[in-house]
């Protein structure tokens, strides 16, 4: 029975970034107090309060499941993100929408396998900025590197992010085309003629990140 072969893959370790930006100053002048001082503050993420939900789809259907936050770090300048990394444990891998223990079973242990995100020789994904475009309101456009199974591609996403006192949320819709990082069991773009089998090369990923500045 195939199974859902789209989802994340992302373990590892990761978010780190440091987006200090200098203050200006005119020639000749000496900076002020107040602009030398100024930093990104940094938000480390709570694992616990943190998630994501992964979603794999086929021609006949779909499976959902999680994969555990295993670290991430943000940074905020005047309440406006900078930038960011996390860091997924694949091992983590659930699958939450088949009930029988048995059927569950043998997906889980197929996403787990060399065919999907062999999680014992890549037991971590992560994901890095590489650019944040603000775009009003607590959007954000997010540009980043994302490795899965140590391979490594850019990936761009919508985000939000809402900043209260020293508690920060950012969520974000990732969409992943899984055959870039070596994951093509099922794959329509490589195996012909597998009919209603085939599963679809993208699967999606909603983070929610809860942090708290250090």
């Amino acid at each position: 029975m195939q199974r859902l072969a789209s989802l994340f893959f992302i373990g590892g370790s990761i978010f780190l970034m440091s987006f200090t930006t200098p203050a200006t100053v005119n020639k000749g002048e000496k900076p002020t107090k107040a602009a030398s001082a100024r930093k990104a503050t940094v938000f480390q993420v709570d694992i616990k309060e943190s998630k994501l939900n992964w979603t794999g789809k086929k021609v006949t259907g779909q499976h959902e499941g999680t994969i555990n936050i295993a670290d991430g770090k943000l940074e905020v300048e005047s309440n406006v993100l900078k930038g960011g990394s996390f860091s997924l444990d694949t091992r983590s891998i659930a699958v939450t929408d088949i009930k029988d223990a048995g059927g569950n079973a043998k997906l889980l242990g197929h996403l787990k396998s060399e065919d999907f995100f062999a999680v014992e020789k890549f037991p971590a994904a992560t994901f890095v900025t590489t650019s944040v475009t603000s775009k009003g309101g607590g959007n954000y456009e997010v540009t980043g590197n994302l490795t899965i199974k140590g391979i490594t591609n850019p990936v761009t996403f919508p985000a939000t992010v809402t900043v209260a006192g020293s508690k920060l949320t950012a969520k974000a819709a990732i969409k992943v085309d899984r055959t870039k990082y070596n994951i093509k069991y099922g794959s329509k773009s490589f195996f012909e003629g597998i009919g209603d089998k085939a599963i679809y090369d993208d699967f999606d990923l909603d983070v929610t990140l809860v942090a708290a500045a250090k």
